[in-house]
């Protein structure tokens, strides 16, 4: 079903399938090899729907009934004129030629012969219905004779009779291995039901396995989160990293759980309490108590988007004023603005200093008052100027340079 969908198909193997009949191909338009071994094609004449599919090149048919018919090699060859190579065995061109010419008389013995095979397969479809419905009332009729097989008694006296239960167990397994023998060694017609049938008996067989597993799973006790007195415990069965941190600026307590990355989120279940934090990661509780009290209605958690963590923020229960650092933040700003409003005036702070507290010496004092005396800022430049006058003979004081 569905298969014609596929136009740039080149290849299909349906071997060892219940296939009766070839249908539903001819969307492929670019199939080459097509496998149908040991399948249960008996209507022959199905295989005139491949006249579609130009490409095909190879046919494999070996181990159906219709291999069986009289002129079956023949008939397909004349059939399908695209075919070069028929159940791996090379077509000639004599070959065609021959079965190209005597295809009236082969297509009519085919048609003879499928019908006979279509009769048989009733027949058998009626011998297998009839075979299902005895082995049904076979089982019941075992479940009739053993009352109370899956009875809630019989569970209970399995748990209280553990040393008999293992009697009871060996006695069901060799009759389950007496059915098994008889089931494979009772010769069946070789037949899509028998197929059906074998394949619904290892099912059964595998659910009953499955059935007997299922209380011992059932068994396995349930891991204690909360004690009976009441005592939360520290649980991490999902084996995660984590880390717990106090953030005391903002009062809060920040859980990092190492959730795996390409997790999904809608398989995390994030459960807060005052006193406790309760994560399920895909059903595993990973739980951890608090070091305080937290609101757990202001909490909040998010996913990281690259490294996928667990970010849980909690803000603590007890709230706490931090004065100290608030007036200490605020005198800072103040003498900044005011330093700021210093720059911009053009005023230079400086600090002043009681003099008679310092003992260095007075670095103004060095040298003597007989080198100052009359020499000052205004003094000083003329006397310089002079001297240059004099010391240059042929110096002409231009007054227009």
């Amino acid at each position: 079903e569905n298969v014609g969908k596929l136009k740039k198909l080149e290849y299909l193997n349906v071997a060892l399938n219940n296939i009766e009949r070839i249908e539903n191909l001819e969307g492929c338009e670019e199939l080459k090899k097509l496998d149908l071994t040991a399948n249960f094609i008996g209507e022959l004449s199905s295989i005139e729907a491949l006249r579609c599919n130009i490409h095909l090149k190879e046919l494999f048919l070996v181990g159906n009934p219709c291999t069986e018919f009289e002129g079956y090699r023949q008939f397909v060859v004349a059939t399908l004129h695209q075919l070069k190579r028929l159940d791996s065995k090379e077509i000639e061109r004599s070959e065609r030629i021959q079965a190209l010419q005597n295809y009236p008389e082969v297509k009519q013995k085919i048609r003879e012969q499928e019908q006979a095979y279509l009769i048989k397969r009733a027949r058998e479809k009626e011998e297998a219905q009839k075979r299902m419905q005895e082995r049904k009332d076979k089982k019941e009729k075992r479940m009739e004779s053993k009352p109370g097989f899956d009875s809630p008694d019989s569970l209970q006296d399995k748990e209280n009779h553990q040393a008999g239960g293992g009697e009871q167990q060996t006695g069901r397994t060799v009759e389950d291995d007496e059915e098994d023998r008889r089931f494979w060694e009772e010769p069946t017609p070789y037949t899509p039901e028998s197929r059906l049938e074998t394949h619904r008996y290892i099912e059964e067989k595998r659910r009953a396995k499955d059935n007997i597993r299922e209380p011992k799973k059932r068994e396995k006790p349930l891991r204690t989160l909360v004690t009976a007195e009441g005592k939360v415990l520290n649980v991490n069965v999902p084996k995660l990293h984590f880390s717990l941190k106090d953030d005391e600026e903002n009062n809060q307590i920040i859980l990092d759980l190492a959730v795996y990355r390409h997790l999904d989120t809608s398989l995390l279940e994030v459960d807060i309490q005052p006193t406790y934090i309760r994560v399920l990661v895909k059903g595993k509780p990973f739980q951890l108590v608090l070091p305080e009290e937290v609101k757990p209605d202001s909490s909040s958690a998010k996913r990281s988007e690259t490294t996928g963590h667990l970010v849980v923020s909690m803000p603590k229960a007890k709230e706490v004023i931090l004065a100290k650092q608030k007036v200490s933040t605020s005198i800072k700003h103040s003498d900044c603005n005011t330093l700021k409003k210093n720059a911009r005036s053009g005023q230079v702070e400086k600090l002043e200093v009681d003099p008679s507290k310092y003992s260095f010496p007075d670095v103004t004092k060095i040298i003597e008052e007989k080198e100052r005396t009359g020499q000052g800022p205004i003094r000083l430049q003329p006397e310089k100027i002079t001297e240059t006058k004099k010391s240059y003979v042929d110096f002409e004081n231009n007054e227009d340079v």
